[in-house]
């Protein structure tokens, strides 16, 4: 196989060539994306016990509970008083809910163009500061943690769709794959803003 040239200054600048890589070298396919869009049927009509399982994860503890005490970017309703006060039936709590709703929805219907590349993008960048409320500041450890979650949980109700073998195999490594991808352009904006374990 010939060596492949890759611009590695290019892949911190420039989004879709980023994806493009990524998604190369991962192996994510065209046939992979219609894996992912074919288990929509399936998989949307669970979309709300799914982001349920999320935020009764994320609920229990205080570490990745306390982000939902701030304001979040586009709510506008009443705001909770403290962490203690915070439940899962808050209007802000059903507000995010919606949001993580519609991100799973948008992952088996939306095309994988321009558009959707930068909406996946803006998911990493919308739990920093760099976007959305200033006083949103979710740690990488707890996004990697959250991602790890999804991706079991999303796992674990393909398992249970009861589909044909090769479908469900073929739908579980699309999903992998994306997942990585995801992952990859949350973490890209923590880069800069990375400190050693241990440094002061």
């Amino acid at each position: 196989m010939a060596l492949r040239q890759i611009d590695e200054d290019r892949l911190e600048s420039d989004l879709g060539y980023r994806f493009g890589y990524l998604a190369e070298f991962i192996g994510l396919t065209e046939e992979d994306i219609a894996s992912i869009h074919g288990a929509a049927a399936e998989l949307g009509p669970l979309v709300p016990s799914l982001v349920d399982a999320v935020y009764e994860k994320l609920s229990g503890y205080d570490a990745t509970w306390r982000h939902f005490v701030p304001r979040q970017s586009g709510y506008d309703g009443e705001v909770p008083l403290d962490l203690e006060s915070l439940k899962t039936d808050h209007a802000q709590i059903q507000f995010r809910k919606q949001h993580l709703g519609r991100y799973l929805t948008r992952l088996v219907s939306w095309p994988y163009d321009a558009r959707m590349v930068n909406y996946l993008d803006f998911v990493g960048k919308l739990h920093t500061p760099e976007a959305g409320s200033s006083a949103l500041n979710v740690p990488l450890v707890q996004m990697n943690a959250l991602m790890g979650f999804v991706a079991c949980a999303l796992t674990s109700t393909i398992l249970g769709l009861g589909l044909e073998r090769k479908v469900e195999a073929a739908t579980l490594l699309a999903f992998g794959k994306l997942l990585w991808i995801q992952n990859d352009l949350i973490t890209r904006h923590y880069q800069a803003r990375a400190v050693p374990i241990g440094a002061n």
